[in-house]
């Protein structure tokens, strides 16, 4: 591939991480007034107008194709892994097990999608891949319980955190594919985030959830919920989606080892939190895990 088109999947892998690493503050602040759901909610929706407004679809009168769910069904499932069940799972997984186990067991992901990789797309991995991963979920451990606390199990929760890692391996392997035969890569997250949206519709029934628009009057709220919907959601699937294109999904997923440093560092500049020992440390291993694993003699490359 050409360099040019390699490095700028890699910065468009770094953009959406340093994004994604940071959105802990929005939401914190957004806690306060809105459900971890009312929050999903409100951000899907302005993902999917931003991305409308800005790839406007084109209406098609008459009937429809015979062979239209065979082109389509892949966004559909793009959305529903991608958007909604990921969404829905780590809400889900927070709701019932420590935020820790949540961050140390969706860092599984780029496992999970180098597996789905190999399998679909016939991706070859290599020991360093697997060298990698192994350093990069040990310094996650060690930041996400600060070399003190021991991993405390709930089933259900640590079930819910894997199954979000599971489906955003079946993401990234659906986006290679989708990429593959169409270039849009605004059209199709905009698709994308459309059908995770009105998947999401009817399972709202089941939390606690209310439109409440009058919060929306709080600039903070409204300003945090902008940046989640337009920045963390629209924008970065796209460049996201970009680097999966660009890269391969198992090389862009290695970049998700690095959301923990990101939101480390963030919390040092913006919180004053200091980082510890134990932090710096599991910073360092991710650091190492992602250098292994990103090497050419780890991973073969993307088909």
């Amino acid at each position: 591939m050409d360099s040019k088109k390699q490095l700028l999947g890699h910065l468009a892998a770094i953009f959406t991480i340093v994004i994604w690493g940071i959105t802990f503050i929005n939401t914190k602040v957004l806690l306060v007034s809105f459900t971890p759901v009312e929050i999903m909610f409100f951000r899907l929706l302005l993902a999917v107008l931003a991305l409308v407004i800005a790839s406007p679809p084109r209406l098609i009168w008459g009937r429809l194709e015979r062979s239209w769910f065979g082109r389509e069904w892949r966004y559909m499932a793009a959305g529903l892994c991608g958007v909604t069940l990921y969404f829905l799972f780590q809400n889900l997984a927070l709701s019932y097990t420590l935020a820790a186990n949540v961050s140390v067991l969706i860092s599984v992901a780029p496992l999970f999608t180098a597996l789905v990789s190999r399998a679909v797309l016939n991706e070859k991995l290599k020991a360093n891949f697997f060298l990698g991963f192994t350093a990069a979920i040990a310094g996650i451990i060690l930041i996400a319980f600060n070399g003190s606390a021991v991993l405390k199990l709930n089933p259900l929760g640590d079930l819910f955190s894997i199954l979000a890692a599971l489906v955003w391996a079946f993401y990234s392997v659906l986006i290679k594919k989708i990429s593959a035969q169409q270039s849009a890569l605004l059209a199709v997250t905009r698709k994308v985030f459309s059908y995770g949206l009105l998947f999401m519709l009817p399972i709202l029934a089941l939390f606690e959830f209310r439109l409440g628009l009058e919060r929306l009057s709080v600039p903070a709220n409204l300003l945090n919920l902008l940046f989640l919907g337009i920045g963390a959601s629209a924008l970065c699937f796209v460049t996201w989606n970009t680097a999966v294109h660009l890269l391969g999904p198992v090389k862009t997923s290695v970049y998700i080892y690095m959301v923990p440093v990101v939101t480390l560092a963030a919390a040092a500049l913006v919180l004053g939190e200091p980082i510890t020992l134990a932090a710096g440390t599991g910073m360092a291993l991710i650091l190492t895990g992602m250098v292994l694993s990103e090497r050419g003699k780890g991973i073969s490359g993307s088909t």
